[in-house]
């Protein structure tokens, strides 16, 4: 397309780079699938591990405070720093997860949502339809304080009221040998926007919403989750619900885990912060790989995140540097910068950018089914005389190729 041709988006969206082979993926998908066709402006923030560390983190701040700014942001795949990554990056400390700062500052929930193709089908064979996970993404242990027990002693939870009233003490161990503790919190007012905003996407979607804790052994924390959830749905969404066809169901996360196996799918599964994470993978996996799975973080605040749901393909990486040819998915990837594009479309009023979007989604779909694909989906596809494994930028050239067929 010649500039005069490029579809033009309207307002600022802000980028956070990466790490590893998702920024090397992110580099081709702007430069194949983006920049040809889309004239945009894009606020950068390169979340390298590197760069985070000469910042003290301070750009995660920093990329986070202009998402709040612009409304609508898009970021690859980052490192959370282990001990093995403090060593391998020369960190001056083991920073804590980009992921987990960004959604701190922007509270909110996480919704995740599989990618199908009708080339591969769950592993799962009663899933018929997919399954959403809605990730509360604030607080929990993503927030969390932890102090390793170096000897025998006491640990105790103490509250300290502002308006100087008396202190409220905890014993959580008398410990007689090392150890370790962990305190997490939340807000009721976090809570009470996570249900309300998995009660909102699950009647505009006309699916059921079932939420799941464990109740009965964190009597306090995660009971609240549940009575949060109750009488939000009691006071201001029965009704709707019931006018919907679709209902409300809360069990404990083991028996929604079994059940969830069970069924066919369809619905909208809350949880919290952690048991989101752990589950989103798994129903990705079942779906065919990590990264066919979209994410998006929906503020109660008006502010859009999205993200790829998976890492940052250490081992591919790896062979990358080595000169080795890689077969990485990049769907979770090009799925970011679609929702991204469509939800700056919809705020701008810009129906040119959302059918961009549209279309951007559906070239790669379409990539799939027609045969083309990466490893980790060439293996479990079914089997056609079309399917052929291509490497990492074949792929992305060959949804490059599909889209300009469907802008021409």
């Amino acid at each position: 397309m010649t500039q005069m041709d490029k579809i033009k988006v309207k307002t600022t969206i802000v980028e956070l780079d990466g790490d590893e082979m998702t920024r090397i993926m992110w580099k081709m998908v702007k430069d194949k699938l983006l920049f040809p066709f889309l004239e945009m402006d894009l606020e950068y923030y390169d979340l390298h591990i590197k760069k985070r560390d000469e910042t003290d983190d301070r750009i995660t701040v920093d990329a986070a405070n202009a998402i709040m700014k612009y409304g609508v942001g898009v970021k690859c795949a980052t490192i959370t720093p282990n001990e093995d990554r403090v060593r391998e990056y020369d960190l001056k400390e083991q920073w804590k997860s980009p992921n987990g700062t960004i959604r701190a500052m922007l509270d909110g929930t996480v919704f995740r949502k599989p990618i199908l193709v009708n080339n591969i089908k769950p592993f799962v064979s009663t899933w018929e339809k997919p399954i959403i996970i809605g990730r509360h993404a604030y607080g929990d242990v993503y927030s969390g304080t932890e102090i390793r027990i170096p000897s025998a002693g006491r640990a105790e939870i103490t509250f300290i009221p502002a308006d100087g009233g008396e202190p409220v003490k905890r014993t959580i161990n008398d410990f007689t040998a090392p150890g370790i503790i962990q305190g997490i919190y939340n807000t009721d007012d976090s809570i009470l926007g996570f249900a309300r905003a998995c009660f909102t996407f699950a009647l505009d979607q006309k699916i059921d919403l079932w939420f799941s804790t464990k109740d009965t052994i964190s009597k306090i924390y995660d009971a609240h989750f549940r009575d949060v959830f109750e009488r939000e749905y009691e006071k201001n969404w029965k009704v709707k619900f019931e006018e919907a066809g679709i209902e409300y169901f809360f069990t404990l996360i083991d028996d929604a885990a079994a059940r969830v196996i069970r069924s066919e799918g369809g619905m909208l599964w809350a949880l919290k912060n952690y048991d989101g994470d752990v589950m989103s993978d798994m129903v990705a996996a079942a779906c065919g790989s990590l990264a066919m799975m979209t994410s998006v973080l929906v503020s109660p605040h008006g502010y859009f995140e999205y993200e790829a749901a998976h890492g940052t393909v250490q081992r591919h990486y790896y062979k990358y540097l080595d000169g080795e040819e890689t077969s990485t998915n990049s769907m979770a990837l090009i799925f970011a910068w679609s929702g991204c594009l469509r939800k700056r479309g919809e705020l701008d009023g810009t129906p040119g950018v959302c059918e961009f979007a549209g279309k951007l989604e559906a070239a790669a779909i379409e990539t799939i089914e027609g045969g083309t694909m990466t490893g980790d989906l060439f293996s479990i596809a079914r089997k056609s005389p079309n399917n052929r494994k291509v490497n990492t930028e074949e792929f992305i050239d060959a949804v490059a190729a599909r889209l300009r067929e469907k802008l021409s």
